[in-house]
């Protein structure tokens, strides 16, 4: 079993990863797997945030995304850190801890 996600991993978009934003939502495909995935506009901006701090902790984009929206801190890490595994999961992301 891989040990979790924190904010201090560091998340990569691999090679193979296309995203396509279709009105106000974000699609992403995995060209050497053929999974799929939807993100609503604020998992778009995550993804948008991720892709702007790669390889730096995680707490950046939560930093970020504090800055951006109305939510709590503790809410907000959560909700990020459950994304970035279900991402890793379907390989639409590669995670350093």
């Amino acid at each position: 079993m891989m040990p979790s996600v924190s904010l201090a991993s560091q998340a990569h978009i691999p090679d193979g990863i296309l995203h396509q934003n279709l009105e106000g939502e974000l699609v992403l495909l995995n060209l050497h797997t053929g999974v799929y995935f939807g993100l609503d506009s604020v998992g778009a901006r995550t993804w948008e945030l991720i892709h702007a701090h790669q390889n730096l902790p995680l707490q950046q984009v939560l930093d970020a995304l504090i800055g951006e929206y109305q939510v709590q801190r503790e809410q907000c890490a959560a909700d990020l850190l459950h994304l970035v595994a279900r991402l890793e999961e379907n390989r639409l992301l590669e995670i350093a801890r």
